[in-house]
């Protein structure tokens, strides 16, 4: 009958050393067997003891396939520490093999590699696993897990940061102005979008096993992108509010850019909600009213008011005198503003153009980020400032005025002409004309009042 049972190593060791026998060239010194064999047969014999020589590795199987996956010795590094004679005790993790994958793959952000990033990953659990059951040593698991630790937290925190980029780039490509990239094109520079990536397949991953713990990948990215976006709404809003009241378009399209950003990243990622991060960043969960409605109503009162003229021609407010001294805005880096080196210096020169008046453009703006409640808030307090001036200055320059006005001014004669007319009345009125305060103070109060 057919057997079924493999044999065992005693009787494959068995056997094979009984055929090497026969076959063997060289036998110290005795006789050989090989040439009373068969020329056939003796090819048949070589060809098994040639095949039989994997069936040990066959027989075990299981073994077999663990040492050949068993990359652990990739950790292991203690015939370099004894090199060091003693003045290293331990090794920093740019020094260890996983990671040194691992941040190769970051780095490079190659596409085709990313989807591999959490294989070299996979290296300290062979080193856990030789740890204890082959040296069976605690203090070396412990070391192995210190180092998992440090690195994992390193590997979310910059994959996080380049899965925000990546869209946050994406994002800012796609709202960028199609007929200025068409002319820019024209001249020769190129605003590129980000090259496509297969962060989508990291994005998925729920149960990552990691030292025989299941690690959601997923929730641990979403925590720190959701972190990143409210950080590039915060920034975006210090921005504006250490400019003048043109930064208000800007502004706009910086809250436009990171909405689009948050609607990409929902697609694989449980984000919050967008209007009530916008609202935590400008400070206005549980205030009346926020860090741009403040910063509106202090430009409009303290710089546009003052320091603004109205231009019949184009419809605009345009600034007249020296600026307001303000804080230096904050550094931040491309993938908080716009996405890219190359955008942020495109959409500078976009809403640049912006930045010498104040028109509907801006109004519009204001309208949308302020809102209903912010709106009356803004209008309330102009209309204080608006009755301060009417029962402050004007109101006192008003009474003195009245008290130079000449008792008698009678309407001349028509006979007398333009010109005579215009001089008897710059001599009635010659008192208020040389009034000093009136073109430095009362004239400059009917202006703002007036806007």
């Amino acid at each position: 009958p057919r057997r079924n049972v493999g044999p065992s190593s005693t009787q494959l060791y068995m056997v094979r050393t009984m055929l090497e026998s026969l076959i063997a060239d060289k036998t110290g010194g005795k006789r050989t067997l090989k040439k009373d064999i068969d020329g056939s047969m003796l090819v048949k014999i070589d060809e098994f003891h040639k095949n039989s020589f994997f069936w040990n590795y066959l027989l075990n199987f299981s073994k077999g396939l663990q040492d050949c996956c068993d990359l652990s010795q990739l950790w292991y590094r203690e015939f370099y520490l004894e090199m060091t004679m003693g003045k290293r005790i331990q090794f920093p993790i740019e020094m260890s093999m996983p990671w040194i994958l691992t941040d190769h793959i970051l780095s490079t952000k190659d596409s085709s590699y990313m989807e591999c990033v959490l294989y070299p990953l996979d290296l300290y659990n062979d080193s856990a696993f030789y740890a204890l059951t082959v040296f069976k040593k605690q203090f070396l698991y412990d070391e192995v897990e210190a180092e998992v630790n440090l690195c994992f937290d390193q590997f979310v925190y910059k994959l996080s940061e380049q899965v925000f980029a990546y869209y946050k780039h994406l994002a800012g490509s796609i709202l960028l102005d199609k007929r200025f990239r068409q002319e820019c094109q024209g001249l020769g520079t190129y605003i590129t979008s980000p090259a496509p990536n297969r962060y989508e397949t990291l994005l998925k991953q729920r149960h990552v096993q990691l030292l025989g713990r299941s690690i959601d990948l997923n929730r641990l990215i979403c925590q720190r992108v959701n972190n990143s976006l409210s950080k590039s709404l915060d920034l975006s809003i210090a921005r504006f509010e250490a400019g003048d009241i043109t930064g208000i378009v800007e502004l706009d399209a910086l809250v436009k850019v990171n909405r689009l950003t948050h609607k990409l990243l929902s697609k694989h990622l449980a984000m919050d909600d967008f209007d009530d991060m916008y609202r935590e960043a400008n400070h206005n969960v549980l205030a009346p009213y926020g860090r741009v409605t403040l910063h509106v109503f202090w430009e409009l009162n303290y710089d546009f008011l003052p320091h603004y003229c109205y231009n019949a021609a184009t419809n605009r407010f345009v600034k007249f005198s020296q600026p307001v001294q303000r804080e230096k805005a904050p550094t931040i880096a491309y993938h908080y503003l716009w996405g890219s080196k190359a955008l942020n210096i495109a959409n500078s020169t976009i809403y640049g153009q912006y930045s010498h008046f104040v028109g509907a453009t801006h109004f519009n703006c204001m309208a949308k980020l302020l809102g209903y409640q912010g709106i009356a808030v803004v209008m309330e307090e102009l209309l204080k400032v608006v009755k301060s001036l009417i029962q402050g200055n004007i109101l006192q320059f008003t009474k003195t005025l009245m008290g130079v006005m000449p008792k008698d001014c009678k309407l001349p004669r028509y006979d007398y002409g333009s010109p005579g007319i215009l001089e008897y009345y710059q001599h009635k009125l010659l008192d208020i004309v040389q009034y000093p305060d009136a073109r430095t103070e009362l004239f400059h109060n009917f202006r703002e009042f007036g806007k």
